[in-house]
């Protein structure tokens, strides 16, 4: 009697484990592990580097100010409000338009290459276009990352001996805060934990805090141009350093060689600039985003060859390299390479970090209070908590928790309640990289199995959209995924906008008063100096065409020496008030003024 024919799950199976003996026979599996955390590591990255606060969140309170209009702190307060992204919203007309875009861009590069023949010269335009946003995306890429290297190192809380230490940097040492504080005295070592036990000299340990406080000191460079508007960028020494990475490895990349890693590294800056950009702002919006794709990556890889052929064709950084060895039976043979689309990273990635703003709405959402009204008219009210940022929290968690995520401090649980949160529940955001990591894992297979390349569109949007969706409707939380929205802050600006239009009584009362408070400010007696550098400054705005300045993280030092008193004999001369330099100065006129009178504020040079 005949043995029965396998089934076809058994032929799919044993077909499997033929391939994976294979994969791990010809050292294709340290490739394709390259691949698989090549492609996680911008999308974690730029994930976590979009989170800003969600609407679940109480927004910050404003900065009060003063009766001059002026706020009461300094510019340098800014780095201590939290970072709002602005990101470009994806709307369901872009779902349509986006497939039609790109099929059109693919087509066009296509038949331009079969016109060209030899793809030389339009790889140097499209390489020098990718020059721009390269610098600017491997920079920032390059500073974050040490900005992560830098807070591990130090971080603001750790925990050592059962008790949790803040970091106290204008004091220069670490306080126990929460935890068994009994007996426990301030730190002055800059190291965390079991580091802070390194013995240390007095200039080392000054040298380290200094190192410490590094980052925090940033250069600040002001531009302005004449109806083209006024900008301010903040620039640390992380900074300055990433863009010096960014500008040689662009510089090398067009000018030298063109290798894999430097390939690689553009496509990281690209990715995870481009995760920190966009947002389909709904799920149903990225849903049929990457529903369209879905198709339009099938057509293009199976029914077409301008898929394969423009990828191999063009030699530009939107692609992920990586080597894998030559055949068995030629070993001398140059090794080839493996290759996976910036799409196929940014694409699903944009609904992976959409997922992760997910999970911190909810995070925020479950910890809001209700607050019953007090009379029968009323209506109850929701007490949203305070929002804290979690940019480089992470590094906190590392020194305050174990392993398993249990605290290295013993602390009661009303006390563990009002420690600022170090992290948050990560549901959805690792179900879709689950889906995610499934869906490679299926394309490299089906490659193998068939020897054709795969449109990794194909499995990665079912893995993606699939472990989402399922998640939400095994938790019950189908109805929130479906009605959550990242439009929902700017709507509500726009409602208290109209909202305040119709109070127009409120609102100029409130005008009337604040015109009292600021006629009143007025009128009290004011000093020369601040009000005739007042004037001055008045008069350069409306004629200032262009100007660029940049202010030092650190105050001028005036000279011990003796001041040089002015003409009057009773203030000091300001042409000699910083650091003793000699300049030649000269006092300029102002029309309306007295001739002996020097105004302060604006000098002109003498040639």
């Amino acid at each position: 009697m005949a043995e029965a024919e396998p089934g076809l799950v058994a032929q799919l199976l044993g077909r499997a484990a033929y391939e994976f003996s294979t994969l791990r026979s010809s050292s294709m599996l340290p490739t394709y592990l390259h691949l698989i955390v090549s492609a996680l590591f911008p999308i974690y990255a730029g994930a976590h580097a979009s989170l800003s606060r969600p609407s679940s969140a109480a927004k910050p309170t404003k900065k009060k100010r003063t009766t001059d209009g002026l706020t009461a702190h300094d510019d340098d307060d800014d780095d201590d409000e939290p970072e709002q992204h602005v990101m470009e919203g994806l709307s369901p007309k872009d779902a349509l338009l986006m497939p039609l875009f790109a099929g059109t861009a693919l087509a066009s590069l296509y038949f331009l290459l079969k016109w060209m023949k030899d793809p030389a010269l339009l790889n140097k335009i499209l390489n020098a276009y990718f020059a721009i946003f390269g610098v600017f995306s491997v920079s920032r890429l390059i500073t974050d990352a040490l900005d992560a290297g830098h807070s591990i190192i130090f971080p603001q809380r750790y925990a050592l001996n059962g008790a949790l230490y803040h970091i106290d940097d204008k004091e220069e040492k670490a306080l126990p805060v929460a935890g068994d504080t009994k007996d426990k005295q301030p730190i002055l070592s800059p190291f965390p934990g079991f580091l802070a036990r390194i013995p240390l000299s007095a200039g080392a340990r000054q040298f380290l805090w200094n190192d410490r406080a590094m980052p925090g000191n940033k250069w600040t460079l002001r531009v302005y141009l004449h109806r083209m508007g006024a900008d301010k960028f903040k620039v640390g020494p992380h900074g300055i350093v990433g863009v010096l990475i960014g500008l040689s490895t662009v510089l090398y990349f067009n000018l030298v060689d063109k290798p894999w890693y430097l390939t690689n590294l553009l496509g990281f800056g690209f990715s995870y600039g481009a995760l920190q950009l966009m947002s389909p702002t709904t799920f149903t919006t990225g849903s049929m985003i990457l529903s369209a794709l879905f198709f339009y990556d099938i057509y293009f890889v199976f029914y077409t060859p301008m898929m394969v052929t423009v990828a191999k064709s063009l030699d530009v950084p939107i692609k992920l390299m990586f080597p894998r060895p030559g055949p068995a039976d030629s070993p001398s043979a140059p090794p080839s390479h493996a290759m996976l689309g910036l799409g196929d990273v940014v694409l699903p990635g944009i609904m992976i970090g959409l997922a992760l703003r997910f999970d911190l709405y909810l995070f925020y959402l479950r910890r809001q209070k209700r607050v019953p009204a007090m009379t029968t008219s009323e209506v109850d009210t929701v007490e949203k908590p305070q929002y804290f940022s979690l940019a480089g929290r992470w590094t906190d968690y590392f020194w305050t928790h174990s392993l398993t995520g249990r605290p290295l401090w013993i602390a009661p649980k009303e006390q563990a309640k009002l420690e600022t949160p170090f992290t948050f529940p990560k549901t959805y955001f690792k179900a879709s990289l689950v889906g995610y990591v499934a869906g490679l894992l299926a394309t490299l297979g089906v490659m193998m199995v068939w020897n054709h390349a795969q449109p990794a569109l194909l499995y990665l949007v079912p893995g993606v959209l699939g472990s989402l969706w399922l998640t939400a409707l095994a938790r019950g939380e189908l109805s929130l995924m479906w009605s959550y929205t990242e439009e929902v802050e700017e709507e509500d600006e726009n409602k208290n906008k109209a909202d305040g239009n119709k109070d127009g009584s409120a609102d100029k009362a409130s005008s009337n008063n604040t015109s009292s408070q600021l006629n009143a400010a007025r009128s009290e007696p004011e000093d020369d100096r601040t009000r005739q550098t007042q004037q001055v400054g008045a008069r350069r705005s409306d004629r200032e065409v262009f100007s660029f300045s940049i202010t030092a993280p650190w105050q001028l030092k005036q000279t011990p020496s003796s001041p040089i008193m002015s003409k009057d004999g009773q203030k000091p001369d300001e042409s000699h008030r910083l650091s003793g330099e000699k300049h030649n100065w000269a006092p300029t006129k102002v029309v309306g003024q007295v001739p002996d009178a020097e105004p302060t504020g604006k000098r002109v040079r003498l040639n």
